[in-house]
């Protein structure tokens, strides 16, 4: 048990003292990025999709 009292103890010293916490402006500046990224990442996969569709579509309709 004091094992994990230490081990709580340390946690708790480098997360209080140790870490370097982001500003919420620099949270706000990453989550817009990715935000950003997704959605451009999303786009491109739908157009794909959509791509690949049209063609298998335009391939289908020699065989009927």
């Amino acid at each position: 048990m004091n094992k994990f009292v230490n081990y709580c103890k340390l946690c708790y010293n480098e997360l209080a003292h140790e870490v370097t916490w982001p500003t919420p402006k620099e949270v706000m500046q990453s989550a817009s990025v990715v935000l950003v990224a997704t959605l451009i990442i999303a786009l491109v996969v739908f157009a794909m999709d959509w791509l690949f569709k049209s063609v298998m579509l335009f391939i289908y309709s020699f065989g009927a």
